[in-house]
């Protein structure tokens, strides 16, 4: 068998006859295992029934970590104008206010009203305004506190003192993916901190459905990979080497019957596999026309970056990704915001536009969800001479397609934008809304763990009906 007296590794892979004779073994014991009424591998991948028709197929969640200030973007308040310099003393309700003694601080920006809605848009969303009439203006968000970590937590997960599974792994666990060759679930650029991979975790659930990440945030993306990809045998070597290594997992799973850790090494292994050939073609932006690249702001400048993720969004989406996220900061403007906020808008105004325009123009948008946010809003009160401290009282968020009404605005916060006073809508609240949109009932969306049933609302969430076309 072994003439050469090679150690058991090196003749493995000098020989396809052994990896065939032990994978044989190994599916010949899954067989057994099948005949005795031992429970067979389900793929948790496999596309799901949603509990009522659709609106949104998948999701692009462009989450803009930071807090960015509404006031200067998408909460048009002309009292900050006619207020400007006057001292705010209105106290901090809860501690979810900031600015207490500090005198109020208008936009330097305009806001002319865009499209045939006529929807305030800050002249730093020029492009974004073109799309306008698409655009539902969410001014009425509110979280619980007003910290990055906790608050970034609360929008990925709707926990913060807890380790929970995140929007997105909530949403591949109730509907499956419609792509078997790649993630279900991409998050393109994340942060590091603010609760690092907590955000895009499946945590109890299945491991399956955990994020795969794509970079990290203060690497370009241009030089972003994903680990493991490269394949240095052929394919069908490969796959006899997957054969005998699965078969093996199978039969232990079959003898314990119930081991998550070994069914999530089944499911990433062939994952894996699959992503090999897939995977890097989606991420080669070259396969793009130049016009397109061009539109996106690809090339260099400013745009960039931001360009290439929501381009490399638009490809995941288009193949059947059921969840993508793509992060851009730092938005935590206490200080430098007439120079640091046009320069973040400039980054990503034209890559969105473009975003928007080319889901549109492949038909894709009317059930791709497009959600524009960050983990709160800025205070109306200046902080400083140039800057705005954290709000999580009240912020702005938008959507676009999905099922959801264009060129309106939902909720309002006060006359200066300090606080969420009507329609008011928690992340909580977004998060069952998101769930519906995409066919999920965020009461009956629940998992099973540690003695109770889990949900991402939790016993919270009321969906926002009114902005559903």
């Amino acid at each position: 068998m072994n003439p050469q007296n090679l150690s058991r590794r090196q003749w493995l892979k000098s020989t396809s006859c052994g990896f065939g004779y032990l994978a044989l073994a190994g599916l010949a014991s899954q067989e057994a295992a099948r005949a005795s009424g031992t429970p067979t591998y389900v793929n948790p991948l496999a596309p799901k029934t949603p509990h009522h028709p659709a609106k949104a197929k998948r999701v692009i969640f462009l989450c803009m970590r930071g807090g960015p200030s509404h006031v200067d973007t998408f909460d048009y308040k002309p009292a900050l104008i006619r207020d400007h310099g006057q001292t705010f003393s209105g106290g901090g309700r809860g501690g979810l206010v900031r600015g207490n003694g500090r005198a109020f601080l208008r936009s330097p920006w305009e806001f002319p009203q865009s499209g045939q809605s006529g929807l305030p848009i800050s002249t730093l969303f020029s492009n974004v305004a073109e799309h306008a009439d698409d655009l539902c203006l969410l001014n009425s968000l509110n979280t619980n506190i007003p910290n990055h970590p906790q608050s970034f937590l609360m929008l990925h997960t709707g926990e913060f003192r807890f380790t929970r599974p995140s929007m997105g792994a909530w949403i591949l666990y109730g509907l499956g993916s419609e792509n078997q060759d790649l993630p279900g679930y991409i998050t393109i650029s994340p942060p590091s901190d603010l609760g690092g991979a907590q955000n895009y975790s499946s945590a109890f659930l299945p491991a399956a459905f955990q994020g795969t990440r794509i970079g990290d945030q203060g690497t370009p993306v241009s030089r972003a990979t994903v680990g493991n990809l490269t394949n240095p045998f052929g394919a069908a070597q490969q796959r006899r080497q997957m054969d005998l290594l699965q078969g093996m997992n199978r039969d232990f799973l079959g003898r314990q019957e119930v081991h998550p850790e070994i069914e999530g090494v089944i499911d990433s292994f062939e994952l894996g596999f699959r992503m090999q050939a897939s995977v890097p073609a989606l991420m080669d932006l070259t396969r793009e026309p130049q016009r397109v690249r061009d539109m996106y702001g690809i090339g260099g400048g400013q745009t960039d970056d931001f360009g290439r993720q929501c381009l490399m969004a638009r490809r995941f989406a288009e193949a059947g990704v059921r969840f993508i996220e793509v992060s851009h900061g730092n938005w935590d403007t206490h200080n430098a915001l007439n120079t640091r906020l046009p320069q973040l808008c400039g980054q990503i105004d034209q890559p969105i536009a473009a975003l928007l325009t080319d889901l549109k123009q492949r038909g894709l948008l009317e059930d791709t969800l497009v959600v524009w946010g960050g983990e709160f809003g800025r205070t109306p009160m200046g902080q400083g001479t140039n800057g705005r401290d954290h709000n999580s009282a009240g912020f702005s968020m938008w959507m676009a397609g999905g099922g959801v009404k264009g060129g309106m605005r939902y909720g309002a916060t006060d006359e200066h934008g300090i606080r969420a006073v009507e329609n008011p809508l928690h992340h909580h609240d977004l998060h069952a809304t998101i769930l519906h949109l995409m066919g999920l009932d965020h009461q009956r969306l629940t998992y099973r763990y540690g003695g109770r049933d889990y949900s991402l609302t939790d016993i919270h969430g009321n969906i926002a009906r009114d902005i559903i076309a």
